[in-house]
């Protein structure tokens, strides 16, 4: 259990490490002719997902702290709803993008109390960008890594890599979503908001990338209409709610919980 700062400042870094030294090996692969397979529900695997998931595992298994993966069996909610608290991992967000190769994936980690996100890291090992919060949700941060080896206290808590979004008025209302694969319902949200007399501006990015808009103020509404899982938006809902945006479940109206019996979300809706 954890019950103090000191002991989540140490989770903290030893996710962040985890997901640095994974991305180095997803690289490896990245820049390689590597192979393409799939899972039963059709979505592409690759040998990085698997690496990724094996060197995180490994390095979070040293917190005695159960794990959520989206590359790992997934344990049974009979079990899982004894859990206080987990870990829920995405070895890599944005397979489609590693495959595509423009860079636009992710690693992400969150830690999870009582169905509540409690920290947030999500990596981008092209751009060696990293997104987490501090250890009491309160702040945000992004940093370049220069050295993955560089010691993780020079790079964590530092107010200047803290993340300002920006609160100016825009004329446009800027929606994170895709020019070329927007579903019917987010479409019509889009023009809900036009019908409001709202300028609307299309923002696209890939993977937990698009948390990372929101949380930089380089978007002002991330509604996702579409599926997801847990592994999809812990991170990004733990690194959004730490600079005071909302990442709300449309089913229930209220902040999105993981851990849940179905890990398969509802559709959500992220703004400040």
């Amino acid at each position: 259990m954890f019950d103090n700062m000191s002991t989540l400042d140490h989770y903290l870094k030893i996710a962040i490490r985890a997901s640095l030294i994974a991305g180095e090996e997803i690289l490896k692969i990245y820049h390689s002719d590597f192979s393409i397979g799939y899972k039963d529900d059709k979505s592409p695997l690759t040998q990085a997902d698997l690496v990724s998931n094996e060197i995180i595992r490994n390095k979070l298994e040293t917190t005695g702290i159960p794990i959520i993966s989206e590359e790992s069996k997934q344990v049974s909610y009979s079990t899982r709803k004894s859990w206080s608290q987990c870990w829920i991992v995405d070895p890599i967000d944005g397979t489609k993008e590693f495959i595509k190769k423009n860079g636009e994936f992710t690693i992400n980690i969150a830690l999870i109390k009582n169905g509540i996100t409690t920290l947030g890291i999500i990596y981008v090992p092209v751009d060696k960008a990293l997104y987490y919060t501090n250890s009491n949700k309160t702040r945000a941060y992004k940093t370049v890594i220069q050295d993955v080896n560089h010691p993780l206290e020079h790079i964590l808590f530092q107010d200047e890599n803290s993340i300002q979004p920006s609160l100016e008025h825009h004329t446009k209302v800027r929606v994170v979503g895709s020019r070329s694969h927007m579903n019917q319902e987010t479409l019509n949200y889009v023009e809900s908001l036009k019908e409001k007399g709202k300028q609307v501006d299309i923002v696209s990015k890939g993977s937990s990338l698009k948390f990372c808009l929101m949380a930089e103020g380089k978007a002002d509404i991330y509604p996702r209409f579409a599926p997801t899982m847990e592994w999809d938006t812990a991170a990004g809902q733990a690194i959004c709610e730490a600079v005071g945006l909302k990442v709300i479940d449309q089913q229930t109206d209220k902040p999105m919980t993981y851990n849940r019996e179905n890990l398969l979300n509802s559709y959500f809706l992220v703004s400040r």
